[in-house]
């Protein structure tokens, strides 16, 4: 199950799935520049765009020193 939007917040590294990489399941890391969904829990994750620019549903935080 993806982390809920109340466990993501801008400024954490995470792993998202791009909408042309959701056949694949390819993960881009990054950090969260701004969340785009606004309900609580998303069943394919919450929608984010990164610092990048990249825009995609967060699969997983990842934890510090990762």
């Amino acid at each position: 199950m993806p982390p809920s939007r109340s466990q993501i917040q801008p400024g954490l590294t995470v792993d998202i799935v791009q909408k042309q990489d959701q056949p694949t399941g390819k993960l881009t890391r990054g950090v969260v520049a701004t969340l785009l969904t606004n309900s609580p829990t998303h069943p394919h994750g919450i929608k984010v765009r990164l610092t990048s620019g990249q825009v995609g549903r967060v699969q997983a935080v990842v934890a510090a020193g990762e």
